[in-house]
């Protein structure tokens, strides 16, 4: 049985149009349409077919070159493949694979290394679509806060003068009769009540937010008689923790797709960050606190943690790690055997 002849779209001018390419009947403007990595539909503009094919083939070539964050999506490179810029996808099995791996040890608590840490903050700073969520991991990251006790922030809590933080309530999400809804709640030991001074890094970060939002307009949302929130989402309420570990997700898996392209290409290792939540951040933190060896009693102030054997657990799990790299160093540098 024959196959039915495809009938090619063409031009006002009888040129043929190729996959993407379309030529808007009202002004004559050719578009040319394809899809991020992320699902969102994206649009390149130009009033001739030869301008218009020029911006395509620099859109490929910055792609491949890894000038932009669509280096990292596995279906944008599709488009290399269909023009016979290169013959296959260098992605395909990536993410299954980065799956696979994270999957191990799953519910287990691990901190990120520093080199994951820094690569982590590094993507949310240079993906452009993630960059509003710099503020709120730069603050998890750099304070070791509960999840609640962040999202619940205001800007009473913030002094700027002091560099210092508040932490005196949590904002919680939960579900009642059916029906998710957010609430406050004061911690539950003195503990929990805490000043955290304010490095450099998260001192930037919020001075930098609420100079954004005196431009732009405060959070207006109130809860339980509190308002001011420091951190809130683009439907002006807080942000519940599914939300930013779908964040965190999205922000990792497009960060290691587009590093293990460049790691390729450089011929080294991939620095590949693992599954992890917002949780993990604040393990983070008080691992880099026990890892500069801090005063266990300070570390569990700033943690807010009830006993000292919270902090002790975390103390131990670090320290052994760093007798073993150390042994590890000096056995490379010494033939004991």
């Amino acid at each position: 049985m024959a196959k039915a002849k495809v009938k090619q779209r063409k031009d006002n001018k009888g040129r043929v149009l190729q996959k993407g390419e379309s030529q808007r009947k009202l002004d004559g403007m050719y578009i040319y349409t394809y899809v991020d990595p992320y699902g969102k539909r994206c649009y390149v503009y130009s009033k001739d077919l030869f301008t218009l094919r020029e911006k395509e083939e620099k859109l490929v070539k910055a792609q491949l070159d890894g000038l932009d964050y669509y280096v990292g999506g596995h279906a944008t490179i599709n488009m290399a493949v269909r023009d016979d810029v290169i013959r296959k996808n260098p992605t395909d099995g990536v993410m299954a694979e980065i799956k696979r791996n994270s999957g191990k040890n799953k519910g287990i608590r691990h901190a990120l290394t520093v080199e994951q840490q820094k690569a982590f903050i590094d993507a949310v700073k240079s993906f452009p679509e993630y960059y509003h969520w710099y503020p709120l991991f730069a603050t998890l990251l750099g304070t070791g806060m509960r999840i609640g006790e962040c999202t619940g922030l205001t800007w009473k809590d913030i002094d700027f003068n002091k560099r210092s933080i508040s932490v005196n309530h949590s904002a919680t999400y939960y579900t009642r009769n059916g029906k998710a809804s957010f609430g406050i709640s004061k911690p539950k030991t003195e503990a929990g009540i805490r000043h955290i001074p304010m490095m450099d890094t998260v001192y930037n970060a919020l001075k930098n937010e609420y100079d954004r939002q005196k431009r732009d307009g405060f959070c207006a949302y109130e809860l339980e008689g509190y308002t001011g929130f420091v951190f809130s989402n683009k439907l002006g309420t807080l942000h519940n923790p599914h939300c930013v570990n779908l964040a965190i997700k999205r922000i990792y898996e497009a960060y290691n797709a587009k590093e293990i392209i460049d790691a390729k290409r450089q011929s080294r290792e991939p620095v590949i960050i693992p599954h992890f939540s917002c949780h993990s951040l604040r393990h983070t933190f008080c691992s880099r606190l026990c890892e500069s060896d801090m005063n266990i009693k300070v570390i569990q102030e700033i943690m807010g943690h009830k006993n000292v054997e919270t902090t002790l657990d975390i103390y131990t799990e670090v320290n052994f790690n760093k007798k073993k790299e150390s042994l590890e160093e000096l056995a490379s540098k010494m033939d004991f055997f």
